[in-house]
């Protein structure tokens, strides 16, 4: 209409001729709500007059906050600001190394509502903080003398707890990071007895809220953390005591995929080493200018690189191999120069277990005084044990990308470490689709599912990767949920990384190529599981070396059927609309599917089943 390259009827006309072309399957309702679309723009088209100078007095908010860091500030701003190409070659780092714990010098502030938390309701169950995509909703348990200079708006409340309680706990909303997805309030579980759908946590307009829950989140974070071993970090209130070190990320509102990576981050982040392969989780977690990934008040947090498609697994591998090189080098080194360093300082140190948080902690306490005893030193040997002996500090590998990764390019390799025995955990966060780059079906795709490259429903089963890893006897594997059932996720992630061989962890994650609710994704996670599309389960091969059962189911049989969660998914309704018959075809293959794999997995954990024969 703007550009008039062609008469406006006769442009309008082909368009909507593209539109019933593309969308005449899905129904006449959303042909006819394009159209609409197309009629409404033309009628509300408006001119406006660029003015010749600029009159406003209101200043746009700089996309990246002035930082103590140069580096951020010269190189990291411009980017931002969009003046890149200004730059010269030589600002940028030669390694190829960023500065980690950009993303919350951005405050993009996109919310219209943010969650509000009633203090008087709360129950200090902790879910809000674990579910939340962003790390925008935390907890903090502190003594009431730190209160000292708080905010005269500031809340908390008792903390309920044996151990501690004789302390205050906080649950506080970072306004300008939250995107306003309201997974928080879906999950909460405190409501008023007075106020008819009031919980703990609420969404509210921002604007009457914005400074001074600013003001709290500023104060909030100056407070210190408890020390990483005194919560209960087997407890989902406990866990989230621990500091995030994923935060802030520009995933979608309401992603599935974050939670898993942000819980990792509390219980591992502080030692971890990640090589992700591309796809949703490589663009929001290292989008050049800025990060996610964090560090805590001690500088330390975990190492991120990306890797492409096809060789992941194997670039995470290398990772872990270099580790062990590094680690047997640095204890070779320091049995060299145990006499100078002396045995009550080297004896502990190659002795380590790294059996726990504590015992890591100590560990990498007596690494410091390590480094700083063998600068007395100026001999070569003494350089070289100094520039490895942090890898005598146990790292905790992670490979991590999504199911097209996984299931589909990179499987190959994935599978050749599955086979290797080496301590990697491997994270796979599943969609059930290509997400990143446009929704192109991957072999994760429940049968039956819209998707590209499955127009009318995938027409084949969803690979079972859990069980193709559980066949080799040796790999950890876990299927989890972190909405449907927070423990088990819990678990699963802690078992996974304390095995010392291979872990395989994977995560169901909702995504808006789904089509559902996206604020009610957590919740629906549960009704995904109650179908038994995806069952909880964990296999842990330690167990059967004790004589035990290490096969798990961790949720119940089905109870509801394939087709009444597909009604709740645009992915399987828009088959229904378009093609109804075969539609139905695929859903009653998907439920058998369901049944099929269902029956295999109670075998697998020894649940006895009566059969009934000929109606005895």
């Amino acid at each position: 209409a703007l550009a008039g390259m062609l008469p406006r009827e006769e442009a309008v006309n082909h368009i909507k001729e593209a539109i019933q072309k593309t969308y005449g399957k899905r129904g006449e309702s959303i042909v006819a709500q394009n159209f609409d679309a197309i009629n409404m723009a033309l009628e509300h088209l408006q001119e406006v007059t660029v003015p010749s100078e600029v009159t406003s007095r209101i200043k746009l908010r700089p996309p990246v906050l002035p930082s103590e860091s140069d580096f951020v500030n010269r190189v990291t701003a411009a980017i931002a600001e969009g003046r890149g190409d200004f730059l010269p070659v030589s600002a940028i780092p030669v390694d190829g190394t960023f500065p980690t714990g950009t993303t919350k010098l951005e405050k993009r502030s996109i919310a219209a509502e943010i969650p509000i938390w009633d203090s008087t309701i709360c129950t200090d169950c902790g879910l809000c903080a674990l579910v939340c995509p962003h790390a925008a909703i935390r907890l903090k348990v502190f003594p009431e003398s730190a209160l000292g200079e708080a905010p005269a708006n500031y809340h908390s409340k008792p903390w309920k707890d044996k151990e501690l309680s004789d302390h205050l706990v906080t649950v506080q909303v970072a306004p300008d990071d939250c995107t306003g997805c309201g997974v928080c309030v879906d999950v909460c579980p405190a409501k008023s007895k007075e106020v008819v759908r009031h919980k703990a946590i609420n969404m509210e307009p921002k604007g009457p809220h914005l400074e001074r829950e600013q003001e709290n989140f500023d104060f909030f974070l100056n407070l210190p953390p408890l020390e990483r071993t005194r919560p209960k970090i087997d407890t989902i209130k406990g866990s989230q005591l621990l500091e995030p070190l994923f935060e802030f990320s520009g995933a979608c509102a309401g992603c599935g995929e974050t939670p898993y990576l942000k819980l990792m981050s509390q219980l591992f982040g502080d030692r971890a080493i990640i090589g992700n392969a591309t796809g949703c989780s490589s663009i929001y977690g290292g989008n050049l200018p800025t990060t996610p990934w964090t560090v805590n008040r001690d500088g330390c947090g975990p190492a991120w690189c990306n890797s492409l498609f096809e060789d992941n697994a194997e670039f995470g591998f290398g990772i872990r191999l270099g580790v062990d090189q590094q680690h047997e080098y640095a204890k070779y080194l320091l049995k060299q120069m145990a006499d100078r360093v002396g045995p009550e300082l080297a004896g502990p140190i190659l002795e380590a277990t790294h059996a726990n948080e504590a015992s890591i902690i100590e560990q990498r306490d007596r690494v410091r005084k390590l480094k700083q005893r063998v600068a007395e030193f100026s001999d070569p040997q003494a350089r070289e044990l100094a520039s490895v002996a942090d890898a005598l500090v146990r790292r905790s590998i992670w490979i991590v990308g999504g199911d097209g990764w996984a299931y589909d390019i990179g499987f190959g390799g994935l599978d050749h470490v599955l086979a290797s025995g080496r301590d990697v955990n491997i994270l796979v966060l599943d969609t059930g689709v290509y997400s990143n780059t446009g929704g192109q079906a991957s072999k994760a795709t429940p049968r039956g599912a819209i998707a590209k490259f499955a127009a009318n429903g995938k027409a084949s089963r969803k690979k079972d990767l859990g069980m193709l890893a559980v066949s080799y006897g040796s790999v950890y594997v876990a299927q989890i949920a972190i909405g449907a059932n927070p423990n088990q996720t819990l678990r699963a992630l802690s078992e996974a990384e304390s095995y010392p061989g291979v872990s395989l962890i994977l995560a169901y994650s909702q995504c808006i190529a789904q089509g559902i609710n996206m604020t009610q994704g957590m919740s629906h996670q549960k009704t995904v599981v109650q179908s038994g599309l995806w069952p909880l389960f964990r296999y842990d091969p330690r167990l059967a070396c004790d004589g035990g059962q290490p096969f798990r189911l961790d949720s119940r049989k089905p109870t509801i059927p394939f087709t009444q969660l597909a009604q709740l998914e645009g992915r399987f309704a828009m088959a229904m609309r378009s093609n109804p018959e075969h539609a139905t075809h695929l859903a009653a293959l998907a439920q058998k599917d369901i049944d099929d794999q269902w029956n295999y997995y109670e075998q697998m954990a020894g649940v006895k089943r009566e059969i009934v024969t000929n109606g005895r």
